[in-house]
């Protein structure tokens, strides 16, 4: 009787490997995009309804007023929730639902353009820079937090960095060869990289509120 001898599939070359962690972070982008975008939707609906209530009536208490510390009708009526002459969850019905659809787009494979996807994004960099002046004005001159708006910064931090790091990944930003090579071992990294920052802003929550949770306690 005979063996046979089967032979081992050789091991993926460097190529070979960094094409799969491409198709990974791909895909990765693909799902935080959906379900991202639709999240942010969601938040952006949740607000614009409750601007509505507290319009028609000043009395109306939103569905998220939980406690002096996280209240949503603060946020509502200060100058900050229009800072564009209009009610901000305005935008985020206007952009989450193409952020969820060049995410959909992504997960069944289909081919976004360049274009798209540069202005993609200059739009979450605007959007990130918007965030995190609303996480400044929530956390140091209204003094309160609005639960809603906290899923927005969420999304918005998240999607922000699966874009660029997909970009930078695809080469379809014009950035130099070295930094390209650079942020290859970043996005290895890149659940930790999203999760290190959104500690930054949930270590900034706790300075800034410290005396109310340690009230809580005591």
């Amino acid at each position: 009787m005979t063996r046979t001898r089967t032979r081992a599939a050789p091991a993926p070359g460097p190529r070979e490997t960094a094409d799969l962690f491409t198709t990974f972070l791909t895909r990765v982008t693909g799902w935080v995009l959906t379900v991202g975008g639709g999240v942010g939707t969601a938040a952006a609906f949740a607000l614009i309804l409750d601007r509505i209530a507290l319009l028609e009536d000043p009395a109306f208490i939103p569905s998220c007023n939980i406690s002096p510390l996280l209240s949503c009708g603060s946020v509502m009526t200060s100058p900050q929730a229009e800072a564009f002459g209009f009610p901000n969850p305005l935008i985020g019905l206007v952009a989450f639902p193409v952020v969820t659809t060049i995410g959909v787009v992504t997960l069944a494979g289909g081919a976004v353009p360049r274009w798209v996807w540069l202005g993609m994004q200059a739009g979450t960099l605007g959007g990130l820079v918007f965030v995190h002046w609303l996480i400044a004005q929530s956390l140091y001159v209204i003094g309160t937090l609005c639960p809603y708006c906290m899923a927005v910064w969420v999304v918005t931090i998240a999607v922000f960095c699966y874009t660029t790091l997909h970009n930078l990944r695809s080469g379809r930003l014009p950035v130099p060869p070295a930094w390209r090579r650079a942020t290859s071992g970043l996005a290895t990294y890149h659940g930790l990289l999203v999760t290190s920052w959104l500690l930054v802003v949930v270590a900034l929550i706790a300075a800034r509120f410290w005396p109310y949770w340690t009230g809580l306690l005591g």
